[in-house]
Formats: C-alpha cells, structure tokens, sequence
C-alpha cells in the first residue's frame, strides 16, 4: 500500500472566513459570487519526508508578501484586503517528482491559464481580486492539466 501524496488547501473568503478545506484541483473559494479571497493556506498530504510546499501571494496595498510554507498564512486575514496572484513551489524530493500546477479565478476575467513550479497566477497592478483558485500536483514530465496561456496579467 503507497499512500498518495496529495495538495490540499484552503481559502479565507470576504464575509465567509475559512471555507472547507479541498484538495487536488477542486476549487477553493467562489464563483460568480464577487467575493475576494483574502488568504490561503497550502499544505502537502502524505510527502513525509519529501519535503513540502512553499508560497506567497500579491496583497492590496502590500505589493508581494514573504514566502510561507506547510500551512501557514499567505495574505490576510480581517484586514479586507484582496489576494491579487499567487506563486507557488514545491521543496526537496517533491520538487524533482512532481510539478505544482495552480490557476486562478479572477474579477472580471474568470479563470485564467495554468501557472506551474513559482510562476505568478493572476494579475499585478490591475486591482482586480482573486475570487477562487485549484492547485495540483502532476508528476513530471506528465502533461498539464490544461492551458497554460494566460496565466497571469499584469500592467
């Protein structure tokens, strides 16, 4: 029995706080609802010992936060602040065996292409919120999960 290594995360949601936590490319926040995300926590289940999951994300008025890893905050929470794009990556043995896929929701724009490995996801300088997001791991050299035109926009 070889347990399968999975992504899963979570969205923090304008008037809804923490939705339930989702994983392997179902979607984490809302659509068609106007709602911004405002934070997200990333994690890796079952990669004992393979290392994990590192991330920031583009905040309103912040610009690019930090990189957090395994679960932590990336973005704000009771601040109504918009996460604006996302970058994420995978760490240690993840990082050779699998690529991280992520795409975003995003104002006005809906879903944008998929961004891969700590490319930037959604858009910079164009005050629009990100609404919702799917993230998954694919093993490399296997195809993505879709289109990857678009993935992010900026001014």
């Amino acid at each position: 029995y070889v347990a399968l290594i999975s992504v899963i995360y979570e969205a923090n949601v304008q008037t809804y706080g923490w939705m339930v936590t989702v994983s392997d490319g179902t979607t984490a926040g809302t659509e068609g609802e106007a709602k911004r995300l405002e934070g997200i926590r990333i994690s890796l289940d079952n990669a004992a010992g393979l290392k994990g999951v590192t991330y920031r994300a583009h905040v309103q008025t912040y610009g690019w936060q930090d990189c957090v890893s395994d679960g932590n905050l990336a973005g704000t929470i009771g601040e109504a602040k918009r996460l604006e794009a996302l970058q994420i990556k995978l760490t240690g043995e993840m990082e050779q065996k699998y690529d991280i896929y992520y795409r975003a929701h995003v104002q006005s724009y809906g879903w944008l292409g998929w961004a891969k490995n700590g490319e930037s996801a959604g858009t910079e300088g164009l005050s629009k919120r990100l609404e919702a997001v799917q993230i998954v791991l694919v093993e490399k050299g296997e195809a993505a999960p879709g289109s990857a035109q678009g993935a992010f926009i900026n001014k």
